[in-house]
């Protein structure tokens, strides 16, 4: 009850303000994904205001800021285009269950299998596709744009030197947007993106028929998604956990997750997860509790709702300026001294992890194919064995697994005694492989007239031989 108290309450005023911000900066995210997912504004604004209000309650990572995605929508746009919104919903409510369940079986566990060159990898790239994102709403602007985007982002930076009682960005945003008005600016501005929409979202039933045929066409979107949204979350709370040195719930995030895209799709909303740009704008900004989480959300909504007609003419070009801030501070610079120091096969991952995540524009196949190269390096890194005669004893050095079996077995073919005696003592027998190379030696030697006998083997690796022989 008082961790619950503190979650909440512990940080009231640095948490409203910070939610403040990041209210402000779900808006333009959450239409551009609406826009890539091929849905109604509307969609992906419910699903930033539904999310971010249920994750407050149930997440395991305070302060983390969840909403609509780019990450997902990306998966869902065969989705959306071949069988319409209602399917999409179906699924946002078929992924949330998948995900409760994995947080019950406890996926957060695989985390720790996730190298440093990967976080890395996976950091950079972030920070990388925030500043790029942002290209769109800079690149034919005109002077005025980068000129208002530039001022802004020095505020973002000074402002904290002279004044901390107010996130930098939220007085930066209110600052600009104003002299944009009353100098008469011609900028673009937020209501360009998209209509915003004038009510509450309603609870709904996805009107869909409920048949084995249906559940054929969501399940591997519904999966997929699953696994795109628990990856980028757990990530960005492990990000959020170093940034601000306080630990999190990974299971129970998981859970979270379900448990907001199980109730988001049930009020028009697209699947989503954690947002790695606003959750450093939230924790840059101060913010630390679940209440911070909750006002970013509940503050989305009032914006559009009540003060729409005031949001919708806040200069992109000031929002731009906020998020290359953020894309600057998300980027891990030390990653150029770790390129140099690190060996280089951890470099090679980290570098081939931002490539596939910048070249496929998915965090989830960037982190993957960083995590298999990473496994194939450390294969190939422990998987030398050797093989020394001393006398008629032949001592093996190494682990003997299915990656090392060849080495080990080319050791003993052109051997040609009467009786030899090979020694485990400094190796160890890791798999059926391992036991079967040892036999197929035995095997060919004994062909030969020769006598084998098999010595210092550790308790679990001659349980493992005599379990196959």
């Amino acid at each position: 009850m008082l961790t619950m108290r503190e979650q909440w309450f512990g940080n009231v005023r640095a948490d409203i303000l910070a939610g403040i911000v990041v209210g402000l900066a779900l808006i333009p995210e959450a239409l551009a994904f609406a826009f890539i997912a091929g849905v109604d504004p509307r969609v992906a604004l419910y699903a930033s205001f539904t999310i971010s209000i249920v994750i407050a309650f149930v997440g395991g990572r305070p302060g983390m800021i969840s909403a609509a995605t780019g990450a997902m929508a990306l998966v869902v746009v065969s989705l959306v285009a071949e069988h319409g919104l209602h399917y999409l919903l179906a699924a946002t409510i078929l992924t949330g269950i998948i995900q409760f369940l994995l947080g019950i079986f406890g996926v957060a566990n695989l985390m720790r299998f996730i190298p440093n060159s990967v976080m890395l990898g996976f950091v950079n790239a972030l920070g990388i596709m925030i500043f790029l994102a942002q290209m769109p709403y800079l690149v034919g602007g005109g002077i005025l744009t980068y000129v208002f985007a530039i001022i802004t982002l020095i505020l973002v930076y000074v402002i904290p030197r002279f004044f901390t009682r107010v996130p930098a960005p939220l007085v930066a945003i209110v600052v600009m947007t104003v002299i944009a008005f009353l100098s008469g600016a011609h900028l673009q501005t937020i209501g360009d993106l998209g209509t915003m929409p004038a009510t509450l979202p309603v609870f709904l039933l996805p009107d869909i028929p409920l048949t084995f045929e249906t559940l054929k066409i969501i399940l591997p979107y519904s999966l997929a998604l699953a696994v795109v949204g628990l990856l980028e979350s757990l990530l960005t709370a492990q990000v959020l956990d170093d940034m601000t040195d306080t630990p999190s719930n990974k299971n129970k995030e998981a859970r979270g997750q379900g448990t907001a895209n199980f109730v988001n799709g049930f009020f028009g909303g697209m699947a989503g997860c954690a947002l790695i740009g606003q959750s450093i704008i939230n924790a840059k900004s101060g913010g630390r509790g679940r209440l911070s989480t909750f006002i970013a959300g509940a503050f989305l909504m009032f914006l559009i709702i009540v003060l729409g007609d005031l949001v919708v003419d806040i200069p992109m070009p000031v929002l731009v300026g906020v998020m290359i801030f953020v894309s600057a501070t998300t980027f891990n610079w030390g990653s150029f001294k770790f390129l140099k120091q690190a060996p280089k096969s951890e470099s090679i991952v980290m570098i081939v992890t931002v490539g596939i995540i910048l070249y496929t524009n998915n965090l989830a196949i960037g982190v993957i194919a960083g995590i298999i190269l990473s496994s194939l390096f450390f294969v190939a890194r422990i998987s030398k064995v050797t093989v020394v005669k001393k006398g008629g004893t032949y001592e093996v050095n190494g682990p003997l697994f299915f990656a090392s079996t060849t080495k080990f077995i080319e050791a003993f073919e052109h051997i040609h005694e009467e009786k030899i005696t090979i020694d485990f003592e400094n190796s160890h027998v890791w798999d059926e492989s391992a036991v079967g190379a040892i036999l197929k030696v035995k095997q060919k030697l004994e062909e030969r007239n020769c006598t084998v006998q098999i010595t210092g083997l550790n308790a679990s690796s001659e349980k493992l031989y005599e379990q196959f022989t």
